[in-house]
């Protein structure tokens, strides 16, 4: 039977976050205008940057870099170098059992290959945990989080009703209604590791940002994800709650990715606001580079990745070459550096770009 003590999160107040500067450590100057999870809209106004904007490239060692990973941090990396921001550069390690030995050397060769560089980092996401329980423990004395033992079976057993279709990484989780959340959720608690999954209690809201590649968004986490898992069972800070805390400590302002991700923005914005930080990074999220059948790059479509596209043979100028032609550009051998003096977001096809049999010819072509 689900567990019940549900508080309804709606008042048709209207509201906006205004972000302050802020360092990049948890402390007293990190705290900005929270709002309570009770009202109705969250706007997020990314606010003052300090003088140097910051992004990030952030490979995960859960698989080999393919070629369309390769397209975003690219693409990323050649407008940070165009805008004078930094980069950073962070390995998201956090996923312990589907982490691949060698994988994270692998993708900083395979970036470093291409003529990508960057101003700081690596960092290892698993080499300290401290800051994630930090957040935690942040989260627990507000009475945003709770301790919950349901299972996915349990929770998809418990769901009475169609939900709406979940959009972008919402799909690899099963919707926590509020009508699961345990009694006394919402009251202040201690945060300590145990074997239970911790949940952030998602406002029933809509969270509106412009995106700087895909315009203007209205997202309701709580109707495509409900209460998201922020610590895991394993004792390990999840994805969501990871991205914002680096993001944070590493004064990360612009994020380019694919769009795929468009929904954790609102997730991440709802973090910020529950965590009292800021600023909010300004988003760009690209399309997604897909198969002929229109499913995302993936080993069904054959072998996409970039070493083995270099162990064939291709010289990182033809590899970068492709990837121009994905972003409208001239289809011919490049380096890195005429890539960045070259792109224009403009450019970029709105819709998801197809990696075609003609694309590997190509690549391999001498």
């Amino acid at each position: 039977m689900p567990l019940r003590g549900v508080r309804r999160v709606c008042s048709g107040i209207f509201v906006r976050i205004v972000s302050q500067s802020s360092g990049g450590q948890f402390g007293a100057g990190s705290r900005a205008g929270t709002i309570p999870p009770d009202q109705d809209t969250l706007i997020v106004d990314h606010g003052p940057h300090g003088a140097v904007e910051t992004t990030r490239l952030a490979p995960s060692p859960t698989g080999a870099l393919h070629l369309g990973n390769a397209r975003t941090f690219l693409v990323n990396w050649a407008l940070a170098r165009q805008r004078g921001w930094r980069i950073v550069l962070r390995i998201e390690d956090l996923d312990g059992p589907r982490n691949k030995p060698g994988a994270a050397d692998e993708a900083i060769q395979l970036l470093e290959w291409l003529g990508m560089d960057w101003d700081e980092g690596p960092h290892r996401q698993a080499h300290d945990l401290d800051p994630y329980r930090d957040a935690m423990s942040r989260l627990a004395a507000a009475g945003r989080v709770y301790a919950c033992e349901l299972t996915r079976s349990q929770i998809e057993a418990a769901a009475s009703a169609p939900q709406e279709q979940p959009s972008g990484d919402a799909g690899r989780e099963s919707h926590f209604p509020p009508e699961l959340r345990p009694t006394g959720a919402g009251e202040v608690v201690r945060f300590q590791d145990t074997e239970s999954n911790w949940r952030l209690m998602m406002p029933d809201r809509e969270v509106r940002f412009v995106d700087e590649f895909a315009g203007e968004q209205r997202l309701n986490p709580q109707r495509t994800i409900g209460d998201m898992v922020v610590w895991t069972r394993r004792n390990e800070p999840a994805y969501q709650l990871a991205v914002v805390v680096d993001d944070h400590r590493h004064g990360v302002t612009r994020v380019v990715r694919g769009d795929d991700l468009l929904d954790s923005a609102a997730r991440q914005a709802t973090l910020y606001n529950a965590l009292g930080i800021s600023p909010t990074p300004r988003w760009m999220h690209l399309p997604l580079v897909v198969g002929p059948d229109g499913r995302r790059l993936a080993k069904r479509h054959g072998d996409t990745r970039v070493m083995s596209y270099r162990d064939a043979g291709a010289g990182p100028e033809r590899v970068i070459g492709l990837i121009a032609s994905w972003c409208g550009l001239e289809r011919r051998d490049m380096s890195a550096a005429e890539f960045a003096g070259a792109l224009r977001p403009d450019t970029i096809p709105r819709s998801p770009i197809i990696c075609t049999p003609e694309d590997d010819a190509w690549l391999l072509r001498r």
